[in-house]
């Protein structure tokens, strides 16, 4: 099993970046595609984006494309979420989340693919 603990959330402005950083432990991330998803108060948790386990393929929200950027590093096992232009709407939970694949190109975007989920990270937006 891999556990996983999301880091970086805060209070920004609406336009500045932040970077979410996820840490695993007990297996190597090498093993596992990587998901980011957040969740609105009242809201179900919903996709944001993702990046395989080759780092070769990546996917997007189309709420988030050209804004995020989804980034990992199998040696240290950690994934990163650079969020850019962050507005009021990307107020949320973040969470990362990790799904193994045979297939080392799948990226998966659907929460039922994840078995494994950190506690999540808390990320303001003021306007």
């Amino acid at each position: 099993q891999v556990q996983l603990v999301e880091s970086g959330g805060g209070l920004v402005q609406a336009g500045a970046s932040l970077i979410l950083s996820c840490a695993a432990s007990g297996r190597t991330m090498a093993w596992y595609g990587m998901g980011w998803f957040r969740q609105f108060p009242g809201k179900e948790r919903e996709f944001v984006g993702a990046i395989s386990r080759s780092a070769t393929e990546r996917s997007y929200a189309d709420s988030v494309k050209g804004r995020f950027t989804i980034s990992r590093d199998n040696a240290n096992n950690t994934a990163d979420l650079q969020m850019n232009s962050l507005e009021p709407e990307d107020t949320a939970v973040y969470y990362c989340a990790a799904s193994f694949y045979a297939d080392p190109a799948r990226v998966g975007t659907t929460l039922s693919e994840y078995r494994f989920w950190g506690q999540g990270t808390q990320v303001t937006v003021s306007s």
